[in-house]
This record gives C-alpha cells, structure tokens and sequence, in this order.
C-alpha cells in the first residue's frame, strides 16, 4: 500500500505516543478486590472515560468470558479476552491478590487463568481509557497488561512486537481460537496465515506484507495509522491508511472469523455521526479478495469442502453449496457441504442417472486427477459422467480437468473464463439420512424376495408381501404394523360414562393420556412406506411380463433412486386370491391411502399356513 504520511508526522510519532501514555487517566482497583459472574449482572471493572470495561460478560445461557469491551456502544463488542477457549459458569470469581495478581477460578474455585504478580504494597490494576488493562507496580511499571497478549484485534495506540499474533476468532459468536492467524515473526515478517485446524500451528500463507523481513513492531497510532515499524524507526510498511478522527470515532483493527483482516470505525455518538450509521463500519480490509487469495494445494480454501466462495458487494465472502449439496452444518458453513443424493456406483453403468450443475466463472484450482486437451465439452461431460471416481469438471478452451470427491479450493470471479460443471444424481435424489435409507446388507435380501414374487403363484405373492411389510418393520427398528401381542378382544375393553370421563378429567380440563396417537407421525410415515412397499410387489405380479420391473429397477425402486408408479390390476393376482376365497382389495386401499390391518382369526405357533376369514372390506379395521 501507498505510503501517504508525510515524513514530518513521523517525526512526531513516539512523541505524540509518549504523552498519549502519559496523559492518561485511570482509577486504581486496589488489591483485594474481586468480581464474581453472575447473570444479568454488570460485574466489570470500567474506564474513567465509561468507554471500555474489563470483566465478565455472558456468552452462552451459562457461560462466562472474562473480556474487556467497548462499554458505551449497544454491541458491546469484544476486544481481548482471558479464557476464550474455556468459558467458565455462573458463580465464576476473578480475585485482585493481595500480591498483585489476577486469578480467575471457576465455581469450584479450581484456577482456570492468572497473571504475573505485581508484587504487594502499593501495587494496583487499571482499565485504561485506551482500553488497555495494566497491573502496576508502585512505581508505575506495568508487569502486565492486556495490550501485550492481545487475542484478535488491536486498538489505538497498541504495538504488537515481534513475535505475536492475533488469532481469529471460530465463529462471529464463538469466541475460541479459529482457523486463521496474523503473525509478525521473530525474522520481522508480517503476515496471514491459515492454522492447521484444531491443531494450532500455521499452514498456508495466504497474505504477506510487501517488504523484506526486519520488521520490528505492527504499530496502531492515535491517528488511525497502521504500519510495520523497523527498529531504526523507520516504515517499512503502511497496512492501513484510511485515519479517521479518534475524538468522533471508536476505532478498531481485528482479524475476523472468515479470515480477512478488518478496520473498522463506530461513530461516539449520533450527533457527530453525520452520514454513518451508529453501527461498526469496514474502512480497509486485507486481503482485497479473500476468495482467491486462499489456494493452496493443501486445506478446503476458504470455505469448507464442496463448497464454493464468492464476494459480497461490502467485500465479505459468501459460501454457497452446489445444486444438489447442502451445508453440514448451516450453523458453521465453513464445514463444507454434503452431497443430497446417493454417489456413484462403480460396479454398475449408472452415467444416465447423472447430469451437472454448470457454475460460470468458477474454478478450483489443484487436485486434478486426469487432464485432457484439444477436446469438446461434450466429451468432457462424457468421460466424467462414466466415471465413478469423478466428482466435477472444469471445462475451458478445449482444456477438460477431472475433479475428485471432496472438492476443495472452489471459488466464482468474475474474472474467470473457465465454468466448473459438479455431477449431481438427477433421478430423485435419495437423502444419505432418513426411512427412505436401506442398508447395503439388505440388498441381498431385497433380490431374494423379489426373485421369489416374480416365480411364484397368486397367494404365495400374497403372502411374500405381508412378510415384506413385517420384514422392513422390523429391520427399520419402528413401531411394527403387526403387534406381537394377540389383539385385544373388543369385549374386555372397559366402556366409560361421559359422567365418568367428566369427573376423571375435572370436566374435561385435564388430558388422560395421548396413547397410541403420541407417535402419529411415525405412524404416517410407516405407513407410506408399506404403501410404496406394496405398490412394488404389484408391479412384480403383473400378468403381461413387459409391464414387470428388472431386478435393477426394484432395487432402485427400493431404495428411493426411482419414483414408484401407481400399478395397473393385477388380474391373474386378483383372479387367484378370489378363487381361493382370500380376496383383499388392494387397489382399493391403495387408492385410500389406507394400510389395513388384518385380523387374523386363527395363528398357530409353528403353523405353516395363515388362515385369513374372507371378510368385506366394510369390516376390515384400519389405523
């Protein structure tokens, strides 16, 4: 970045920051103090000026965070923190020593944090109107302070020394250290950094500032600027140039969770706010794009894995999820996106149950498994859709790059000439969760069933379709449609009086029990499943074999990948069932949307015959 401060002004620099220091003012927290975390209540210690505090703040319903925030504003926006990766609970102490030092316990007075000692006497604490916390000897040198261990943002007048970093937080609302890191090395490099998360060492850098290593200190100054100092003093890089009035604006650089690092301002008051809005607003921001600047050959990018990364019109990257994908975690979508539908098998041609979702202007570069050139994009999309192994492809000026599953590193600029096309299943995608999900153990048993309905008579159909529907009762771990226990006479029943339900209920104020209606829900989906289950087994007793299903269909039908038509009459299934006196209307139930429930009169442990009484459908009970 340009340099634009005039030389004069550099001048004055450690000056002008010298008497900053001295002038100002604080209030001592003598030794012996405390504040304790409790809820709805504002134990903080606050600066003369009322701008800052330093104490605790809640987070979640029962965690604390010992923090120090700008006080005056309606965010109360977070600066440095003491235990961000560990929040403490209701009840929490933090104790001022009489040695001079701070000890945060948790409610079990286990220590959780401290500081060095400052020593007893006359040793004291300050919240600072800089929004730096020191603990002081007697003479006034401060053996700690805040601005020497900051978390993920500087203020004005902070100096980070060589040596130190800012660590993103994870989240906007989750204050534990991230993925991301800005470092001023012990060699003097400034630069951002992608952290091999949940480990804490560095990967990628993926911002650098433009000059040779000696920088000594990452200085913050009054007047907004901030710039890499050398220990002869002079600039060897501007970061941010855009200074704004310090008495009108609250000021504030920090590296936020998507990694990008921020300068922000927040007018004092509305008064002076002019044409800002009383809320924090982006001055500078480093990296300019975020998106592409994030690429190495190692790690998801800048979003998660699947997911693809574009800039907002007010610079802050936006991740997406391919058609056909979903987050993970909506939550926290820099986790990645999970396909919505079954992959690709690669013991069978499935390339006609695919297509793609074109994406322009996208790429991803690394990670190409094949590469082809001087070809269509017609032959491009071929050779991928006949490929298990081949999740995406980029296509761009006769250039076919094949992409493997996860995707990573995928980003949408404008100025890329390139499209990315992702395959996704275009034949009802299945959900990976859910009823609709059939173990790959059961395939077996799937074929074995539908192998014997397709050679067997009329009734012995009939009869591999009520095990069917116990079958997938029983291996879906629900409510079976068959109870185990023998169906309770009507008779022993015990009838009540609407007097007695009156008086047991208080006239009908309170409420007896829910019953078996408590798992309707359940129930309803069960019984779309029995429904789609015996719909199948029509189609696989239809008279004219062309109308039966192939093996692969079933099973495609079975697992959700294929829609399940409504079947024609099975007349020679009919025929047989009628002849034999054991006439069920099936087309009759199905056009219902009703599954009946078939009382059988008479079941004999070890019988190999079930003996159905022929009744009318007005008599058969349903759910």
């Amino acid at each position: 970045m340009a340099l634009s401060i005039k030389p004069f002004y550099f001048f004055l620099l450690p000056m002008l920051l010298s008497l900053s220091a001295q002038a100002q003012t604080h209030k001592n927290i003598t030794l012996g103090s405390s504040l304790s975390a409790q809820h709805n209540d504002d134990s903080s210690w606050v600066s003369p000026s009322g701008e800052f505090a330093f104490g605790f703040t809640q987070i979640e319903n029962d965690g604390f965070l010992l923090a120090i925030w700008f006080n005056k504003i309606s965010e109360k926006t977070v600066v440095w923190s003491a235990n961000r990766n560990d929040l403490v609970r209701k009840g929490s102490k933090l104790d001022l020593t009489t040695n001079g030092q701070l000890v945060l316990y948790d409610p079990h007075h286990r220590q959780k944090w401290s500081t060095p000692e400052a020593g007893s006497g006359d040793s004291y604490a300050a919240m600072l109107d800089t929004g730096n916390f020191v603990l002081a000897t007697n003479d006034s040198v401060n053996v700690w302070e805040s601005f020497d261990n900051p978390t993920d943002t500087l203020l004005l007048t902070q100096i980070m020394n060589e040596g130190s970093d800012l660590i993103a937080r994870y989240l906007d609302t989750n204050y534990s250290t991230g993925r991301y890191q800005l470092s001023l090395t012990i060699a003097g490099s400034l630069g951002l950094y992608t952290i091999n998360y949940p480990l804490s060492n560095t990967n990628l850098e993926y911002w650098k500032a433009d000059s040779t290593n000696g920088g000594y200190q990452l200085i913050f100054n009054q007047s907004g600027y901030l710039y890499l100092e050398a220990k002869n003093g002079s600039i060897l890089y501007t970061v941010f140039s855009d200074a704004i009035s310090p008495e009108d604006f609250y000021q504030r650089a920090t590296l936020d969770s998507d990694g990008v690092f921020r300068y922000y301002c927040h007018p004092k008051s509305s008064l002076n706010a002019g044409k800002w809005d009383m809320a924090w607003s982006t001055l500078s921001v480093v990296p300019d794009n975020i998106c592409t600047s994030i690429n190495g050959e190692s790690g998801s990018g800048a979003c998660g894995y699947n997911s693809y990364c574009s800039m907002d019109h007010d610079k802050k990257p936006s991740c997406g999820c391919p058609n056909g994908y979903s987050f993970i975690d909506p939550n926290d979508v820099r986790k990645g996106c999970k396909p919505n539908f079954l992959q690709q098998r690669c013991d069978e041609d499935e390339s006609d149950a695919f297509d793609y979702d074109v994406m322009v202007n996208t790429y991803f570069p690394y990670f190409d498994y094949e590469y082809f050139t001087s070809v269509s994009e017609d032959w491009c999309r071929k050779i991928c859709l006949s490929d298990c192994f081949c999740a995406a492809i980029i296509y761009n000026d006769e250039e076919c790059y094949k992409k493997m599953f996860p995707l990573s590193n995928m980003m949408m600029d404008d100025s890329w000439p390139a499209k990315t096309l992702v395959k996704k299943r275009t034949i009802n995608s299945t959900s990976l969760s859910g009823s609709n999900k059939i173990d790959r153990s059961d395939r077996s048993t799937l074929i074995l069933v539908v192998s014997v309905l397709l050679g067997s008579s009329g009734f012995v159909n009939f009869l591999f379709l009520v095990l069917i529907i116990i079958y997938f009762f029983r291996i879906s771990g629900r409510t079976k449609l068959f109870p185990q226990k023998n169906i309770m006479d009507a008779s022993l029943l015990q009838k009540f009086s609407y007097i007695q339900l009156e008086e047991a209920t208080d006239g009908f104020k309170e409420e007896l029990g829910r019953g078996a209606f408590e798992k309707e829900d359940q129930a309803k989906g069960d019984m779309k499943r029995v429904k789609k289950f015996v719909m199948i087994a029509m189609w696989c007793i239809q008279e004219d074999p062309s109308l039966r299903p192939t093996m692969k269909k079933v099973t495609q039908m079975m697992e959700g990948s294929v829609e399940v038509a409504t079947p024609p009459d099975p007349s020679s299934f009919i025929s047989s069932i009628e002849a034999s006196s054991y006439f069920v209307n099936l087309k009759y139930i199905l056009s219902m949307n009703l599954i009946p429930v078939l009382v059988a009169e008479q079941v004999k442990v070890g019988s190999q015959q079930l003996h159905l009484q022929k009744k009318s459908i007005a008599s058969i009970e349903y759910f």
